[in-house]
């Protein structure tokens, strides 16, 4: 597909969005030509596997999604990073690099796959403080973004959704899944919980978040469901109550700077100071002036602040990030300079967080297991699957399918509204539509087998 404006189209007709964080319609990155392109391969959350085995499985939808971005958008250079020690896969796809890419190896710290840094990592830009990557010429795609992309230019939708099912579950696996279907049936495929005190992660254990609803479905984004002990602390800071966030932020944070000395984005040169939030969150938000709170607009809530830097058990994380969302919704935005980028702390390669340590100090090495690509079915004959309406950024679907009707996967069931941001919705089983609402297509239909990957 040679033509730019005809790759993003085929990437919005298909619903493909980020599917390695926060959901951003793709279609929208291939609106104007970059002079980079970066495949983010990182993987940088513990007990995550979806990355490193479709790089290892399935290579040729991934080169078909190279081609078409080199082709359509025509960069200066295409890079793959992925992390130096999965040597197999660097070798493996060093041999491909004739195909018109670059591999770039990466250290294996946390979080390597933050695409401010991951920028500044492969091609030495910087990009501004609030900014985007396009605002230095570059566009970054997940690995498993790239898979779609190379699906859609074949006319085939986004139906499925690659998971990994960790922790403590008899077979950990990565999955490939239709999109709606049941977080439980993953468990299920997984063999089941091999301990009660078993709580589940949607995502990683760093950014993930609980899963309280019983009936919570695998949506574009989802990228793992993780089973880990209810002990663990960073389980109990989850489910804390902010009651109990607030009194122990405000009376036992020892102002000691650590959260600052190790936030990613104040090393990449931010104006983020997560002790300054907290110090001005203590006095009421007064004491010091209201730019400290202003740098609460720069966090990514990576977790390093909370979960690996704090001595003392408090909470900056979720302080900072209450006090992002009381800005945002008060109209404040991030001053962006797009004139003149950060400039990374000197002593910020010294300060990165190795991983093997940041496991140990959650607590999961017992937990951090292989989860090869499996082929694991649904062991039902029939599937019920919720497809969500509401993209994971932007407007909620129009419902294009009404109950009892017919559908078969691919089918569009939820269209983007005019002139709005978002992504189109597709079934992503064969069957029939049990019911619609504002939220959800419900369809029912034979459980489907698993597309795979590539031996």
């Amino acid at each position: 597909m040679s033509d730019l404006a005809a790759l993003a189209d085929a990437v919005r007709l298909a619903g493909v969005v980020g599917a390695g964080g926060a959901g951003f319609p793709t279609h929208l990155k291939f609106a104007r030509r970059a002079e980079i392109v970066v495949i983010n391969g990182a993987e940088c959350e513990p007990l995550l596997r979806v990355d490193q085995e479709l790089l290892a499985r399935c290579t040729d939808e991934l080169l078909a999604g190279i081609d078409a971005v080199r082709e359509a958008a025509a960069p200066g250079a295409i890079w793959l990073g992925v992390k130096a020690k999965h040597e197999a896969i660097v070798d493996r796809w060093r041999r491909f690099e004739g195909r018109g890419f670059k591999v770039r190896p990466l250290d294996d710290y946390y979080p390597a796959g933050d695409e401010h840094i991951l920028v500044h990592e492969v091609t030495g830009r910087t990009v501004p403080a609030g900014g985007i990557p396009p605002d230095v010429g570059v566009t970054v795609i997940n690995v498993e973004t790239l898979l779609n992309v190379g699906r859609a230019v074949r006319g085939r939708p986004v139906t499925g959704k690659f998971v990994t099912v960790n922790g403590l579950v008899a077979r950990p696996a990565t999955l490939e899944v239709p999109v709606g279907t049941p977080l439980a049936a993953l468990v299920a495929m997984a063999g089941g919980l091999t301990a009660r005190e078993a709580v589940l992660l949607e995502g990683g254990p760093m950014m993930g978040k609980v899963v309280g609803d019983p009936g919570a479905v695998v949506t574009r984004t989802t990228k793992a469901l993780l089973a880990v002990p209810s002990w663990l602390d960073l389980v109990h800071r989850r489910q804390a109550d902010w009651r109990v966030v607030a009194r122990r932020s405000s009376s036992n944070c020892e102002i000691c700077q650590r959260c600052t000395d190790l936030c990613p984005r104040y090393l990449l040169g931010h104006n983020l100071e997560p002790h300054k939030v907290m110090r001005a969150y203590a006095y009421g938000g007064n004491a010091p002036p209201t730019a400290s709170l202003a740098g609460a607009l720069y966090c990514v809530e990576c977790g390093v602040c909370e979960l690996f830097a704090c001595p003392t058990g408090v909470f900056p994380r979720q302080v900072t990030g209450s006090v992002k969302e009381q800005l945002l919704a008060a109209g404040r935005r991030p001053q962006v300079d797009r004139e003149n980028g950060p400039k990374p702390r000197q002593y910020a390669g010294d300060r990165r967080v190795p991983f093997k340590r940041l496991v140990a100090r959650l607590g999961l090495a017992p937990y951090d297991l292989p989860a090869p690509l499996s082929e694991t079915r649904w062991p039902e004959r029939t599937l019920t699957v919720r497809v969500p309406l509401k993209p994971p950024f932007g407007a909620t679907c129009r419902p294009v399918v009404a109950a009892g009707q017919l559908v078969r996967a691919g089918d569009v069931v939820g269209e983007i509204p005019d002139r709005t941001l978002g992504a189109r919705a597709h079934a992503s089983i064969d069957g029939r539509v049990e019911a619609v609402d504002e939220r959800y297509v419900v369809i029912t239909g034979p459980a489907p087998g698993p597309a795979g990957g590539e031996a």
